[in-house]
């Protein structure tokens, strides 16, 4: 029986429902890699070994629950085109787009995607985080789909992170089927979804609901076929317009609704009533520099949990900083700094339908914790470029 007492800490424990924060003044206790209690140090313990924080704040290990983290080259020359007044259709002309990283995931092999990966994965690591969650979507062939998933769990299994896959195929129709998404989503949607089942490679299976995507019938088909495997599902839904793909999540009982810019009272109340969370990507908006906010009052109204990600990804996303999304958040979407440490804490962990292991700091879940050389959990949200990590706890 493995124990240890990690005291002298504030713990911003994070559990729903508690005060601000959740905080609590004292010790954390583990044992066998779990939490067996928070605060005074009961009878039992007392000789237990312990490690004194001097005051230093205790956060639930952060989780990154929506990225793109596997994909060959980069797009920056994109980025240059943008600012130098080219529209997306001439850089899309140009070979540039979602087709430029597709051709460029497709030309690599395994070992040299997961070389690519393991920079962005790091530095996600390195500011506290313990569970990423990984998308497909840049392969667009059955094979290559499968690649990317392969390497998704491989990084799971190079670096101390949890990782949770989600299969993404439903993200672009490639240029041999331009025309033809229907065909697509039979020929390759489908039976790539399938193999990968069968090759338990997938946690979950998302799709991208917008005009210059797949319709919400197109997206049901797909979610039809996750549901006879048993998968839960999220989606990409109202960035560019209202297709109205998050009540059509919603009615599957979806994890999460992702982007939202675009979202109204309908898909708003549709959520609340299953419970799906809205996850904000604040790098996404910030760099696309969008101008229209997702509905934050009313997500807040209707209760629906909101978390936060770094949608780490090299067209519209290049951002591998949990903590610099945590800042936009509160900067670009008036967030609270409460409510963005819940979007990449318990709020998170519910996008990912991880609440009964992690998320927050109480008796009985996994023993993840980050320790932080702050004062005040607000200062998570408040600094800008600057990492205070002190020690990840993970067992």
């Amino acid at each position: 029986m493995a124990r240890k007492v990690l005291d002298n800490l504030r713990v911003a424990t994070m559990t729903p429902g508690s005060n601000a924060w959740g905080m609590i003044d004292g010790a954390i206790g583990i044992e066998d890699g779990r939490i067996a209690f928070v605060g005074d140090i009961p009878a039992g313990w007392q000789s237990v070994a312990h490690e004194d924080f001097a005051g230093r704040v205790a956060t639930p290990a952060l989780i990154d629950c929506h990225t793109h983290l596997v994909f060959g080259g980069n797009r920056a020359r994109e980025f240059e085109m943008r600012l130098e007044g080219a529209t997306y259709e001439e850089i899309a002309r140009a070979g540039g787009g979602i087709v430029s990283t597709v051709t460029q995931t497709r030309d690599l092999n395994e070992n040299e995607l997961i070389a690519q990966a393991l920079p962005r994965l790091d530095a996600i690591i390195a500011e506290g985080v313990a569970t990423v969650e990984i998308k497909s979507g840049y392969g667009l062939t059955v094979a290559d789909e499968l690649k990317m998933l392969r390497v998704a769990r491989r990084l799971g299994e190079l670096r101390p992170v949890r990782v949770r896959t989600s299969y993404l195929a439903a993200h672009a129709v490639p240029p041999e089927f331009k025309g033809r998404a229907d065909a697509y989503l039979d020929e390759v949607v489908l039976p790539g979804l399938d193999a990968a089942h069968e090759e338990r490679l997938v946690d979950a299976v998302d799709g991208f609901c917008e005009g210059i995507a797949f319709s919400p019938d197109q997206i049901a088909h797909v979610f039809d076929r996750a549901r006879q495997h048993g998968l839960p599902v999220k989606l990409h839904a109202e960035q560019l317009s209202n297709l109205g793909g998050a009540k059509l999540a919603a009615s599957y009982s979806a994890l999460s609704a992702d982007h939202l810019e675009y979202l109204d009272a309908d898909g708003v109340a549709a959520m609340a009533a299953s419970g799906s969370v809205a996850v904000l990507l604040p790098g996404a908006f910030y760099f696309l520099r969008e101008t229209q906010m997702p509905p934050l009052k009313l997500l807040r109204e209707a209760g629906v949990p909101i978390a936060i990600a770094t949608d780490c990804n090299p067209g519209s996303s290049p951002l591998a900083s949990p903590l610099l999304a945590v800042n936009m958040a509160c900067t670009l979407f008036r967030l609270t700094p409460q409510e963005a440490l819940a979007g990449v804490t318990i709020n998170a962990a519910k996008a990912l339908g991880l609440t009964d292991e992690i998320g927050s700091i109480e008796p009985g879940k996994r023993a993840e914790i980050a320790i932080w050389n702050i004062a005040d959990p607000a200062e998570l949200a408040y600094r800008i470029a600057f990492n205070p990590l002190h020690r990840m706890v993970a067992h």
